[in-house]
């Protein structure tokens, strides 16, 4: 009884300890490449007090994991968060995008989809206006999120390119926070994907910036990347004062490789407006 007992806790130390080392590496392309790309010589305090990450443990789809980003402060003139970084630590791209904000969000809010290709972290990253770094995460199971097979009619895609659509609440309110969803059709090939029809590689060809403005006033500026998923669509808050224009602008672009952006060419640019009328 004593040596069984031995043994199985033997074994149960040799998982722990396996778990851990598990643990450690997927931290590494953090801690040794990302943190220092980014952020290098910067503190960066890792809690849920200032912002959270919300997704599947096991995602359904790799290439449209959902994410929903939480702020848990509110956006003011004197504290704010300004910018939010999303990056999955293990993809062949790690940086996802890179979103700017104001007061005039009200929420810090972000929603989106995207591609998780193998095991890894999602980690956010919230500048606040004073310059203070704070970070979520949150560890996700998935595979083949950046390599999934493109949709059979990638003609049709195509021909709808650049089309936006916004998605507004039934009733604007005026001073307060209003949830806005931005839809935009576009493949966002990752150039790692094979075309279903041609059996071929295509080259990477995605929404590489979004400017949404209310009359002209900046309420979100984004920089993408690969891995936010195809047909890509943002959810965000903003606060209105009066009747105006709610204006997404995008372009997007393609690089010679998936994994670099030392070549890449600059391609198209698209806008779309809506009335708000409180």
């Amino acid at each position: 009884m004593k040596r069984n007992r031995l043994g199985w806790l033997l074994g149960w130390g040799l998982l722990l300890g396996t778990a851990q080392v598990s643990a450690a590496e997927d931290e590494r392309n953090w801690t040794n490449v990302l943190k220092d790309q980014y952020y290098q010589g910067k503190a960066i305090v890792e809690s849920d007090s200032v912002i959270t990450v919300d997704a599947p443990y096991r995602a359904e789809d790799p290439a449209l994991v959902p994410l929903k980003i939480v702020s848990q402060m509110p956006q003011t003139k004197d504290k704010f968060i300004k910018k939010i970084t999303v990056f999955v630590d293990n993809n062949p791209y790690p940086f996802v995008g890179e979103f700017e904000l104001g007061p005039e969000s009200g929420k810090a809010d972000l929603a989106m989809r995207v591609r998780v290709n193998t095991y890894s972290f999602v980690r956010v990253v919230a500048e606040l206006n004073d310059g203070q770094l704070f970070m979520a995460k949150k560890y996700i199971k998935a595979s083949g999120g950046c390599s999934a097979p493109m949709g059979a009619d990638l003609d049709a895609a195509m021909k709808r390119l650049g089309k936006m659509k916004f998605r507004v609440p039934e009733q604007v309110k005026t001073g307060e926070a209003n949830e806005i969803q931005l839809f935009i059709s576009h493949p966002n090939i990752s150039g790692m994907q094979m075309d279903q029809v041609s059996r071929t590689i295509k080259k990477s060809h995605f929404v590489r910036s979004v400017n949404v403005t209310f009359d002209g006033k900046p309420v979100l500026t984004a920089k993408t990347d690969i891995a936010v998923s195809a047909d890509p669509n943002f959810r965000f808050f903003f606060v209105p004062e009066k009747s105006g224009v709610l204006k997404a602008e995008i372009t997007d672009a393609s690089c010679e490789s998936p994994t670099s952006r030392a070549v890449c060419t600059s391609g198209n640019a698209y806008s779309e407006s809506y009335q708000i009328n409180p």
